[in-house]
């Protein structure tokens, strides 16, 4: 179905078809009509009304944001038929598969049908990077995990994780015999799992630009997270500088990855721990990192990082790299105790301070909150830039101390406070 918005003289410009827009994805959209592009967008009829408004032109999907990706593929190709693009670009993890099948069958740049394959099955990358040897947790596939219970024993602690997931959904560390048997039972009809050995050491993200199977910028994020059993992300702060010696390191790793994925052009986000032994790949994916690391690339560096994606995406030229930092931004994220919400404060106090750029909640008095296990079930956000380190730590202490979801356990007597850091 399609739902033309611009006069038909429009599509004379050059075009790019969009595979998800969501709420993330609309900077590519702002970004790709500045170059004089025109966009076409397949988005699933659930979303339809919030992409129409700003798209030139709508596809309708009946995929799923996190699933389906057999649907998004279909809407696609139905969509490169009616009209060629010339480029195409992924939004999010389901969307990658459907961008790269296009790219690859009309020779339009993306990272490579090989390396989006691999974005979306965590399992075909541990293969992949035994390969390689790129540095990874020992691990086990297991259609059982009882059955992987004797190679788990000898290895506690260890993390159970689905084949394809983000946003730490269906992640878990599990600390001892007693706590995987009852994980085994909990999760008996999940199908595959992965099962590896816990990394212990700092959480990072690499997010690199590439063009050609080159790096043409990179960033390293470091993260906050809640722990143990579900490693929720709470602060994500960008342009982190390492040592010389552990930078280096980092430099080695991304650049062995992209070869060992098979990346091209586009966009890598990799997911690692810095272990006593080195690092230690969790996850790759090419395709946009959530959590608003874009916008805070682009605010750190002074570049617009969305615009970057969609230059790579039509083979359009790229400006020169950035030499350094412009700025220091970081974004933060409120996990709320379960319970029932009783106070929702500081939003309006969080707005108004110079450095925090936007903030919102998504919980309201008289919501249920359940246990957190997964990025989508925080209740708060913060996205904050600031002109030195220092001032950046200052805004986010005010972030953690102000922004507050109160919420209170109806089986117990006492509340819970709303920002777990």
């Amino acid at each position: 179905m399609s739902d033309r918005l611009h006069a038909a003289s429009a599509a004379a410009a050059p075009e790019l078809l969009l595979i998800g827009v969501g709420l993330m994805g609309r900077p590519y959209v702002r970004a790709a009509h500045r170059l004089g592009l025109r966009v076409r967008a397949v988005e699933a009829e659930s979303r339809a009304d919030e992409a129409r408004g700003i798209v030139d032109e709508l596809e309708l999907s009946q995929g799923q944001y996190g699933a389906l990706d057999e649907l998004w593929a279909e809407s696609a190709y139905e969509a490169a038929q009616r009209r060629r693009p010339d480029g195409v670009l992924a939004f999010t993890e389901s969307h990658v598969l459907a961008a790269a099948l296009l790219q690859d069958r009309l020779g339009l740049p993306g990272p490579s049908l090989q390396a989006a394959s691999l974005s979306r099955n965590k399992a075909l990358q541990r293969g992949r990077f035994r390969v390689h040897g790129v540095g990874q947790p020992d691990y086990r596939l297991t259609g059982s995990l009882t059955e992987a219970g004797p190679w788990a024993s000898t290895r506690f602690p260890v993390i159970v994780k689905p084949l394809s997931s983000a946003g730490s959904e269906g992640v878990e560390l599990v600390p001892n015999l007693t706590a995987y048997r009852e994980t085994a039972d909990r999760r008996r009809t999940e199908g595959l799992l992965l099962v590896e050995t816990a990394a212990q050491g700092p959480e990072y993200s690499w997010e690199a630009l590439v063009q050609d199977g080159k790096v043409w910028f990179a960033n390293l994020t470091a993260k906050e997270t809640t722990g143990p059993p579900n490693f929720v992300e709470l602060t994500h702060r960008v342009a982190v500088r390492l040592p010389a010696r552990e930078a280096a390191v980092v430099d080695a790793l991304g650049e062995s990855v992209i070869e060992a994925i098979g990346m091209r052009t586009g966009l890598v986000h990799l997911e690692f721990r810095m272990t006593a032994t080195g690092p230690q790949v969790m996850e790759v994916a090419v395709r946009t990192p959530g959590d608003y690391l874009m916008d805070l690339c682009s605010l750190a560096y002074g570049i617009d990082w969305f615009e970057m994606v969609v230059r790579l995406a039509v083979g359009a030229q790229l400006p020169p790299p950035p030499e350094a930092p412009v700025r220091y931004a970081a974004s933060h994220f409120v996990v709320s105790e379960p319970g029932v919400v009783v106070a929702v404060e500081g939003l309006d106090e969080v707005r108004e301070h110079p450095a925090v750029v936007d903030a919102g909640v998504s919980a309201a008095v008289g919501d249920r909150i359940g246990e957190t296990s997964s990025s989508g079930q925080r209740t708060g956000f913060a996205v904050l830039s600031a002109a030195s380190p220092e001032e950046l730590e200052e805004a986010l202490a005010h972030v953690r101390r102000t922004l507050t979801i109160t919420t209170v356990d109806q089986t117990r007597t006492r509340p819970g406070r709303g920002a777990r850091v």
